[in-house]
């Protein structure tokens, strides 16, 4: 079964929802198209996402239906070592509560 191959070829922290996750591609998309070293807000990220899937009556403020998800798959990207999140200009640690104004880049940058 193809399922079998693809789930065998798995590390422990991967998941198969994570290398398929729109959001978590448009996320990593995003901090490599900008650039290098540029730590981008999740609200910007959120924008650009509402922006690709609008439809013609959805509200302006479209966005902000997808910016927990922005932040709950920044969070899961952080804790596999894909991105970094910056608290005040410093890296947080994705495995404690990050509360408050987060931005988001690449590690090494």
């Amino acid at each position: 079964m193809m399922t079998e191959t693809i789930n065998d070829n798995l590390s422990e922290t991967d998941s198969p929802a994570a290398s398929v996750d729109p959001i978590a591609t448009a996320i990593l998309d995003a901090l490599n198209a900008d650039e290098p070293g540029a730590a981008l807000d999740p609200q910007v990220i959120a924008r650009r996402i509402a922006e690709s899937r609008a439809k013609k009556f959805d509200p302006p403020d479209l966005w902000r239906r997808y910016l927990p998800a922005v932040r709950h798959q920044a969070l899961f990207l952080a804790r596999r070592g894909q991105i970094v999140i910056l608290r005040k200009g410093k890296a947080a640690d994705p495995n404690a509560p990050i509360k408050g104004l987060i931005k988001l880049t690449l590690p090494g940058a």
